[in-house]
């Protein structure tokens, strides 16, 4: 089953969970941050198109 590793979003009332959740309120910030942490976690990035990206770990454990 997947599981939702982080959260970057634009504001920290749009988003709520156990995930961590990183504010980056500029759109281009917001994409660069996403993708880094993409690398980072080896994990999968996911555009919500609200100001959102959640990275996902798709790998059964």
């Amino acid at each position: 089953m997947a599981k939702i590793v982080a959260i970057v979003a634009t504001e920290h009332e749009k988003v709520a969970g156990g995930a961590p959740i990183i504010i980056e309120p500029d759109a281009e910030k917001r994409e660069k941050t996403a993708f880094l942490l993409e690398k980072i976690l080896d994990a999968s990035v996911h555009d919500l198109k609200n100001g959102c990206f959640i990275l996902v770990n798709h790998r059964e454990e």
